[in-house]
């Protein structure tokens, strides 16, 4: 089986309650759409469950179809197709997007160029910057075999921009009341990670698995309860926002 049609079937497991774990956060909505600049189609690509998608938004490109079974009645048509292999034509819309995505191509190098291929202005990316991401204290202090999993998968920020032809990169600091759910959104609130219904909706804690978290997750629930996690990470306590290594990519073409 293809790394592609892995990547298909493992989504078609731990995406079925994607709908409900990962709610848009409006910040960072904003964040993405701007990078979108005056497009007036967009196209998401290796949308999920449709995200961070704005109102002129043409078509979502998805290889699951249990993600696309969760996108809202009345959005943008789903495709489902991979990013590596988009049967649209050439320079089918102002803008392409993608978010929190690319660590899942089989093919990273023919997935940008099929980005390439089908804007006709703009490229906009929101992923994660490994080299600042595995100092996150969840991945640090606890759960290693995550962040080793990450490290195997993570696509380099350098990389990526070489790959679409030079990009401008963007910090996005998330709010400690960030309503989506994705890997390190919780940073002020640890708890949170105690939860297997909110680890279900992380792609690197649900694929690792709960028998290798366990261990971590243990110890992290005795630091919350002896006070040990809070002496340790006080300063995060009154911050309202953190860098945890997401960055927005824009290219324009």
């Amino acid at each position: 089986m293809s790394d592609t049609l892995s990547a298909v079937t493992t989504y078609d497991t731990i995406g079925a309650s994607y709908s409900n774990a990962r709610r848009p956060d409006p910040r960072i909505a904003a964040r993405i759409h701007a990078a979108l600049g005056n497009a007036a189609t967009v196209i998401n690509v290796g949308a999920g469950t449709g995200s961070y998608e704005p109102p002129q938004t043409l078509l979502a490109v998805e290889p699951s179809a249990t993600m696309i079974a969760q996108r809202p009645t009345g959005s943008a048509p789903a495709l489902q197709a991979s990013a590596e292999s988009i049967p649209i034509a050439d320079d089918s819309a102002d803008a392409v997007m993608a978010v929190l995505t690319v660590h899942h191509w089989a093919d990273l190098e023919a997935g940008v160029r099929e980005l390439r291929r089908i804007a006709r202005q703009r490229i906009a990316i929101f992923t994660w910057d490994q080299d600042v991401s595995r100092k996150f204290w969840l991945l640090d202090e606890y759960l290693p075999e995550a962040a080793a999993f990450d490290e195997a998968r993570a696509v380099a920020i350098d990389r990526l921009a070489g790959l679409l032809g030079g990009a401008h990169i963007g910090i996005v600091p998330i709010p400690h009341d960030c309503t989506d759910g994705f890997a390190a959104v919780y940073w002020r609130r640890p708890e949170a990670y105690l939860d297997p219904a909110v680890r279900a909706g992380m792609s690197n804690l649900a694929l690792v698995g709960e028998k290798a978290l366990h261990a971590g997750l243990a110890r992290l629930s005795d630091d919350l309860v002896s006070g040990r996690w809070r002496e340790r990470h006080a300063d995060l306590l009154d911050r309202e926002t953190l860098d945890v290594g997401y960055r927005l990519l824009i290219a324009d073409l």
